[in-house]
């Protein structure tokens, strides 16, 4: 069975060669192994992001978020997770959401790097 971190490399590899799903497959893989991998999270978050599954990419930006909250790189990912988001919906809704979250997730990274706001 291979290691996370193999998995991990593995959709490295197959995201460069433009094998969006085959590059999900493997963090799926990942989590089926480890359900608090927050690497495959990140991951999954860029992922679906690309193939438009925004909601989807979101989910798993905040899954990271919860599973390691002090980290201000997981709530970078999460806002640029959710601008991009907030440009791939039509509603306006969903648009505005994304947007807040987003903005909340950088204050919060900032928050935990110590910069003010």
């Amino acid at each position: 069975m291979p290691s996370l971190g193999e998995l991990y490399n593995e959709h490295e590899k197959l995201k460069d060669e433009g094998k969006n799903e085959d590059a999900i497959a493997k963090l799926t893989e990942a989590l089926e192994q480890d359900e608090n991998y927050v690497m495959a999270h990140l991951g999954l978050a860029v992922m679906y992001g690309k193939v438009g599954e925004h909601q989807k990419a979101v989910s798993h930006a905040q899954r990271a978020c919860d599973l390691d909250p002090n980290d201000p790189f997981n709530f970078t990912a999460m806002s640029v997770t959710c601008q991009r988001a907030s440009q791939g919906v039509d509603n306006a809704a969903d648009n505005a959401k994304f947007i807040q979250m987003a903005e909340d997730a950088m204050a919060r990274a900032h928050a935990l790097q110590g910069h003010a706001h």
